[in-house]
């Protein structure tokens, strides 16, 4: 009998891992149809789908190990980040997702939202959130929209090798920001940017990267706490917030 793993679980959604097989229960279905229509989409690796069957999808285990984890330093090659930033320039450079993505003004309600309740719970303190928004900012600027991911985790990326093996997790896909895209896959692997951006190609713009990481980890602070997690773990959000401060004062504001 095949052992059932509790992949994640909160309030929202669930993911188990029977076998070789991944059962991702959602209550909310809309998830599910753009997980489905969007790796049908993508121009690369992802899950093979076993079955759906409202609230649960059942998709096949990809090969291969998770490029990283949040809060430990990533052992996979210099090569299969580079091989990351090839084939996530091509996701971006394929044709756009026809159903709506993120809005400009949202964000930055949103942002405005999340850093008053950082203020307002004593969370963090005063200084680390107004440098962060501050930072933030930057990202609140008018962009081209590419077919993004949407919330790609280092853990959502796999490789073998040095070959990109699938890309899982595909129910925020949209036509969004692409520096949103390579600042979630180097949230608190900052050190490894170089070697993403060796293949995505020389266009990114480093200080849009930086102003994601900031508005991520600000907006994304409570819903992890309400949900259980914790990012004040090491390497997590909190971290990544906080290294901001140690920055020189001209790349704070560049």
């Amino acid at each position: 009998m095949e052992e059932v793993e509790v992949v994640v679980a909160h309030r929202q959604r669930a993911t188990l891992r029977v076998g070789d097989v991944f059962l991702k229960v959602d209550g909310d279905p809309a998830h599910a149809e753009v997980e489905v229509r969007a790796m049908g989409m993508a121009p690369v690796p992802t899950p093979p789908i076993l079955w759906r069957e409202p609230p649960v999808l059942a998709i096949a285990a990809v090969p291969g190990t998770a490029l990283g984890v949040l809060g430990e330093p990533s052992t996979a090659s210099p090569a299969a980040w580079a091989a990351t930033g090839a084939a996530i320039r091509g996701l971006h450079d394929a044709p756009l997702p026809p159903w709506p993505g993120p809005r400009l003004d949202d964000l930055a309600a949103e942002l405005d939202r999340e850093c008053a309740w950082l203020l307002d719970n004593a969370v963090l303190p005063t200084e680390v959130v107004r440098r962060n928004r501050e930072i933030a900012g930057a990202a609140l600027r008018p962009w081209t929209p590419v077919f993004i991911h949407g919330d790609l985790q280092i853990t959502h990326v796999f490789v073998d090798g040095d070959e990109v093996t699938g890309i899982i997790d595909w129910s925020e896909a949209a036509p969004g920001d692409a520096m949103f895209d390579l600042a979630v896959l180097t949230l608190g692997h900052e050190e490894r940017l170089d070697d993403l951006l060796a293949g995505y190609g020389p266009d990114a713009d480093r200080d849009v990267i930086r102003a994601w990481w900031s508005l991520r980890s600000l907006t994304a602070s409570r819903w992890l706490i309400e949900h259980g997690f914790d990012p004040d773990s090491p390497g997590c959000e909190f971290d990544v917030l906080r290294a901001r401060m140690r920055e020189p004062e001209g790349l704070r504001r560049s």
